[in-house]
């Protein structure tokens, strides 16, 4: 290695010499010359080949009339489950963000993103390599080998160092950095993204099971009902003040209420077997879950310039953007692939015939000067232009088309809330309406007044009403869940610059 060290040394100071320098710049006079009649050609190369879509401008999307109403008390936040105060649903989602494969597979996807931004700063770096061969072989005697090299057979051994640096006049290394790195930060905001579909697909499941336990103690309360009026019907049967045709109507009617009852059963188990798939589990982990005992959550804000908050707080747009940015930066680097490619390049080290004199300093081998390659007619440079203008395209109007599409989200779960309440309101006064029409039939009935038809007709009526009252309990809550989701769920990155084209 100390002869190596040497020979380098002496090399650097070969290279420093008046005459070498003199060549380095009658050589480097001539590849200017090269370079700035390529550079003349680049313009007639890409002429044509541009992309056509153009960004979205949110603040010109209108959502103040649909929006209008809506409260402003403040955005979700970054763990907004706990808002509704059931510490099952806490360790439901941690669970879940732990255990789930696909936030897993999100995770790795980030992971290759993040290595190829690694590969593309690594293509950019100089690079040095040592090399060394050692070959044998007969040497041609009717060619430039003399004798008594031509027509015998020697062995050749090289051992050298090896540099190589693309100087990157034009950037293209730095915009496919850009790209990777955009791209990176696109995956990143997957990752958020499908951890928030997670979150919000647990607690709408949680919502569910609470809905199915509400409809449960209806039912529940319903037979309670039924068994108290079959036993009313009986004994008006043996005072001889009904008949069996009101007996059987009131035992008929018990069997239904308990394929209801199991019916509900069902669809509980049903919704814990899903549960425990979102959490990464086997069914076994649902059968250890409780009642469900979420209470409403507070008010969301949507503030005036939602359109333009919004860009930063749901992730599914922020990936759309940083995609655009990609596209943008890989539009660069197929343009720069147009100009001439200039590296560096130096090798050191020895070449000899025979084993025994490769480390002489008779012989050494050296070389240091640019490369130039300077593409002049390749197609294949115009095809790759254009499908990085179409990919730009497609990402644009992928992130135009995202953008309006999370608008309508929020407006779909502002509208359903608002009508959802005025549904409540009337609900409410039905329900109260029913049950003191189901009070008054029970009465007449007992009192000998009513016949047993009208009290099956109220009591039927009033557990449909209660069957929707706590349906719409359950979609209050749902729509808050799904509304969180339209809102980005906490999730805040930093303003994005978009480079449009």
């Amino acid at each position: 290695m100390r002869q190596v060290r040497n020979h380098v040394k002496r090399s650097v100071k070969e290279y420093m010499r008046p005459e070498v320098a003199a060549w380095v710049a009658t050589s480097g006079a001539a590849i200017v010359a090269a370079v700035a009649a390529s550079i003349m050609l680049v313009g007639c190369a890409s002429t044509g080949i541009d992309p056509k879509a153009k960004l979205q401008d949110a603040s010109q999307l209108e959502t103040q009339a649909s929006l209008a109403g809506a409260s402003t008390s403040q955005w979700p936040a970054r763990d907004w489950w706990k808002r509704y105060g059931d510490s099952q649903l806490d360790q439901l989602i941690d669970e879940a963000l732990a255990g789930n494969p696909n936030l897993r597979i999100a995770q790795a996807r980030l992971a290759r993103a993040q290595a190829l931004t690694g590969a593309a700063e690594a293509n950019a770096a100089p690079t040095l390599s040592l090399d060394g061969s050692s070959q044998r072989g007969k040497f041609t005697a009717n060619y430039i080998y003399p004798p008594p090299l031509g027509g015998a057979t020697y062995t050749t051994n090289q051992l050298g160092l090896n540099f190589n640096w693309d100087l990157d006049f034009w950037g293209k290394n730095r915009a496919a950095i850009d790209s990777a790195k955009a791209s990176a930060h696109a995956s990143e905001a997957d990752a958020a993204a499908a951890q928030l579909a997670l979150t919000t697909a647990v607690a709408r499941s949680w919502v569910q099971m609470q809905r199915l336990y509400t409809q449960r103690d209806v039912i529940d309360a319903s037979i309670k009902q039924r068994e108290d009026i079959l036993a009313l019907t009986r004994q008006r049967v043996s005072a001889g003040l009904d008949t069996n045709v009101e007996l059987r109507q009131a035992e008929s009617e018990l069997p239904q209420a308990r394929v209801d009852l199991e019916q509900i059963n069902e669809n509980i188990a049903l919704t814990r077997n899903q549960i425990s798939a979102l959490l990464g589990r086997g069914p076994d982990r649902g059968r250890e879950l409780g009642r469900p005992s979420i209470t409403a959550g507070d008010d969301i804000a949507l503030p005036q310039s939602l359109p333009m908050e919004l860009l930063a707080r749901r992730p599914d747009l922020v990936a759309a953007r940083w995609r655009v940015e990609a596209g943008a930066r890989s539009i660069d680097n197929a343009k720069a692939q147009f100009y001439p490619n200039i590296d560096l390049v130096a090798s050191a080290g020895f070449i000899a015939l025979g084993n025994f004199s490769l480390l002489r300093q008779s012989s050494e081998n050296t070389l240091l000067g640019p490369a130039v390659s300077l593409p002049i007619y390749r197609p294949a440079l115009r095809a790759n232009l254009r499908v990085t203008d179409a990919d730009y395209d497609a990402a644009v109007e992928t992130y135009n088309q995202t953008l309006v599409d999370a608008l309508r989200d929020v407006a779909d779960q502002i509208t359903s809330l608002q009508s959802l309440q005025r549904q409540q309101a009337e609900e409410q006064q039905a329900l109260e309406t029913i049950e003191q029409a189901y009070s008054l039939a029970v009465q007449r009935y007992k009192a000998g007044l009513g016949n047993y038809l009208t009290v099956l007709t109220a009591e039927s009526a009033v557990l449909q009403q209660r069957r929707i009252s706590a349906d719409l309990k359950a979609r209050a809550l749902d729509l808050n869940v799904t509304l969180v989701r339209a809102l980005g769920g906490g999730y805040e990155a930093a303003p994005t610059p978009i480079a449009q084209r």
